[in-house]
Order: structure tokens, then C-alpha cells, then sequence
């Protein structure tokens, strides 16, 4: 097992965000996180890298307890790709090295330097090397935020909406790439999605926050119009297309 969740809770002052939340994944697992928005979706994947600091429970990555890890002994297990990335005056290429900053001792060593090619010609980004991140379009950046995550070789990949600036092909081979990432290291990803059905098409389970608790959580060929409709207060039909379940809003 690479992550166990256990009684999480979280609070912004005050006011509860996330309530009894527990869920376990294992090696090989792509796990979507699904729900309206504010439920508080991206809040869990900064709680499980201890962006935040959950109020009680526990975040366990491969038998350790997260929350009292130094960052750079997180940032060798976990990779996190945040909705939104910055831009800054440096290279692409130096911005997917940057991932590689746990691993290096004194100056990036050959290993590390094919590790970033290989994700430079994963994500189709050999072309723009050479450029500044602060000439990217959204889609382009938040390519180079995952290529970054990628090269940490994480054992847990953390993804904010990781298809939001895409266009239709770069989400189709985002997520084809992070499918075969999971599959062949056998590593874990989580990943917040407001797209049911891409969710449904690419994860191995998905989890539905609602009112900052876990509403239910499965199989993602196991969801049901039922759930949907519980969720989101919205009627729907499941259709299956090419052997992938669809989400039709019934009205």
C-alpha cells in the first residue's frame, strides 16, 4: 500500500472543510476525486502533501507518517502538480531539472539528465526547450508543471485538475501518458477532475466529496446514475460507448 488516509479533517478557521475522510491506494491505482466545486477537492491533495496540515487524522506515504516529513524527504515520494503553475524567467528544460532537485547531490548527473528527456519527449515538448515559461500559453505550462512532477519519480502523483488548460488531444495524451506512468512503475496518482466522464474513462477508482465528507467511493465502472444525481443534484443516464461508461444529464 503507497497512501492510507485516516479520519482526516480540516478546518479554514473556524468553518469545516473536510470531515472524517479515509481511503487507502495501492501501487498501479489512478484514483479520480470528483464533486461540485468548494466541496473541497483540491484541499485534500494539499493536505495529503502537507501543504496544509490536516486538524486531525493521518496521511501515511509507504508505512511513513507525511506530516512529519521534512519537504525534501516528501518531495522524493510524493509529486504535486497544482491547478495553476507560475511562470518564471527560465527555460523549459530548467523548469522539468527543477524536479529533479531531491535526487541531485552536487550538479545534475547523466541519469538525471536522461530522466528529464525522457519526459521532455513523453509530453511532446522537445520543441520548446529552449524557451522561457513565461512565454507558454496555460496549456503548455501546465505540461511543463507535470513533466516536473514526473521526473521526481515519485512513488504518489498529486494532479489539480491536470487537464483544465488543455485542448481536447494534449487531455487525451496527458492522461493516456499518466495511465501507462501508473501502470508500468506501478506508482499511485490521484487526481481532482470536474470532467465525470474523462474521470470515468482514465481512473481505476473514484471518490465523490460531498459537503466535505466522502459521499462514496469505488470502482469507476461501478458508478451509478443514483450517486451522480446524489452528488451533484442533477438527473442523469450512464450510457456505455465503446465499453466506457457515459454521463448523459437527463433533462
Amino acid at each position: 500500500m503507497i497512501l492510507s488516509i485516516s479520519d482526516v479533517e480540516f478546518t479554514y478557521g473556524a468553518t469545516p472543510v473536510l470531515s472524517d475522510v479515509n481511503f487507502q491506494l495501492d501501487g498501479g491505482e489512478l484514483l479520480a476525486i470528483l464533486g461540485p466545486n468548494g466541496v473541497g477537492k483540491t484541499t485534500l491533495l494539499k493536505c495529503i502533501n502537507a501543504i496544509h496540515r490536516p486538524s486531525a487524522g493521518a496521511v501515511m506515504v509507504e508505512g511513513r507518517d507525511i506530516l512529519t516529513m521534512p519537504p525534501h524527504e516528501i518531495a522524493l515520494g510524493v509529486g504535486y502538480v497544482a491547478q495553476q503553475s507560475e511562470a518564471a524567467r527560465m527555460t523549459v528544460f530548467d523548469a522539468i531539472l527543477m524536479g529533479r532537485k531531491p535526487h541531485i547531490q552536487w550538479r545534475p548527473s547523466d541519469n538525471d539528465l536522461k530522466i528529464v528527456d525522457s519526459a521532455i519527449n513523453r509530453l511532446n515538448l522537445k520543441g520548446l526547450t529552449l524557451r522561457h515559461i513565461d512565454c507558454l500559453s496555460g496549456g503548455e505550462l501546465q505540461k511543463v508543471a507535470i513533466a516536473r512532477a514526473m521526473v521526481q519519480e515519485p512513488k504518489l502523483m498529486l494532479l489539480d485538475e491536470p487537464t483544465s488548460s488543455l485542448d481536447l488531444k494534449s487531455q487525451v495524451d496527458i492522461l493516456t501518458m499518466l495511465r501507462r506512468v501508473v501502470d508500468e512503475h506501478r506508482i499511485s496518482a490521484i487526481m481532482t477532475m470536474h470532467d465525470l466522464n474523462t474521470a470515468l474513462r482514465y481512473a481505476d477508482k473514484v471518490l465523490f466529496l460531498k459537503d466535505g465528507r466522502i459521499h462514496s467511493t469505488g470502482p469507476a465502472c461501478a458508478v451509478t446514475a443514483d450517486v451522480v444525481e446524489e452528488v451533484y443534484d442533477l438527473p442523469v443516464h450512464i450510457h456505455t460507448i465503446q465499453g466506457h461508461p457515459m454521463i448523459v444529464p437527463a433533462i
